[in-house]
């Protein structure tokens, strides 16, 4: 998460959401009074000690509006990107096995046993979308979401909105894997709509 008094946003870190490439971009316009949590290739604290305790930059808004208090959370510019769950939910276990190859070698049997027998819920990677910029009522706390699968041009009006200079961001996706619908079959198809039901829901997004 990113919070920029001098600019007067947040950036909400959704995992597995082209996030680091967004985070580089955008540091280049923060001042000395800026914060951010972050623990992948820079590793950066909030100074609020319970946040700071989580250690991931994923912070929730809902985490963080009682640190930054009602004025400044009503009146910051508060957003995120959201990328499909079915091309996420990929990725996650693509990336959760890269380092035995289990993924590349037998794809579906790892989607299988993450989905329905692991189900890691406490994971932050795995966790819904929707998880990270609504509140307890289920309603949704960013002012903007931005999509990674068009993320050049959200990124592009958000700078627009925000008053800073855009710039090419680094490439969101370097997986060689082609298309998500490649992986699927109906019963995995049906455990990911249900599992990220809201989050299919919330930002219209389908197989």
């Amino acid at each position: 998460m990113i919070i920029s008094h001098q600019h007067r946003f947040v950036f909400a870190a959704i995992p597995k959401t082209g996030t680091h490439s967004v985070r580089q971009a955008l540091r280049e316009h923060l001042s000395a009074d800026d914060l951010e949590q972050v623990g992948l290739f820079v590793n950066k604290r909030f100074p609020f000690e319970e946040l700071a305790a989580i250690k991931h930059g994923h912070i929730t808004l809902a985490q963080i509006r009682p640190f930054l208090g009602e004025e400044a959370f009503a009146g910051y510019l508060k957003f995120a990107f959201v990328r499909n769950p079915f091309d996420r939910f990929v990725s996650y276990c693509a990336f959760m096995t890269r380092a035995n190859g289990a993924f590349l070698a037998k794809p579906q049997e790892v989607m299988r046993h993450i989905l329905f027998e692991a189900r890691p819920m406490e994971h932050v990677l795995f966790q819904p979308q929707h998880t990270f910029v609504t509140g307890e009522d289920g309603q949704l706390l960013a002012d903007v979401v931005g999509r990674v699968e068009e993320m050049q041009a959200s990124y592009d009006a958000l700078c627009a909105r925000i008053g800073i200079p855009s710039a090419a961001l680094g490439q969101v996706n370097s997986s060689r894997r082609g298309s998500y619908r490649d992986y699927y079959d109906q019963p995995l198809i049906d455990g990911v709509a249900q599992l990220y039901a809201r989050d299919l829901e919330l930002f219209g997004y389908q197989f």
